[in-house]
């Protein structure tokens, strides 16, 4: 589990590098695309979502990203129009945009350890 500070130090990396580089949600998962439909919510709409997540937000993390070999991820939680989303992240590659893995609705309810 992170301490707050290293909550803080990664959101301010990656909303700084999201803001450089941009962002890589993986809309290819059905899920991620499906609740962008549930909620009646555009791709800004979660873009902004995500620029505003604070250490509140914050569920588990950082976890080491074994398939790619790619940077850490981390995992966040954010009430949506009355639903939990569960969201995945990650600053991604060097020179790279930052990568939004997950983008839905939870499946089980998320802890908030702060």
């Amino acid at each position: 589990m992170a301490t707050k500070t290293e909550i803080e130090a990664f959101l301010s990396d990656f909303h700084i590098k999201m803001g450089i580089w941009g962002i890589v949600v993986r809309d290819d998962r059905g899920k991620n695309a499906q609740t962008l439909l549930d909620l009646e919510i555009t791709k800004d709409a979660r873009n902004h979502a995500l620029k505003s997540l604070a250490p509140a937000n914050y569920c588990l993390g950082p976890l080491q990203e074994k398939l790619n070999g790619g940077a850490d991820m981390w995992i966040f939680g954010k009430q949506i129009k009355g639903k939990e989303i569960y969201i995945k992240i990650s600053v991604g590659y060097h020179g790279k945009p930052v990568i939004c893995i997950s983008f839905h609705i939870a499946e089980h309810p998320l802890v908030y350890p702060a």
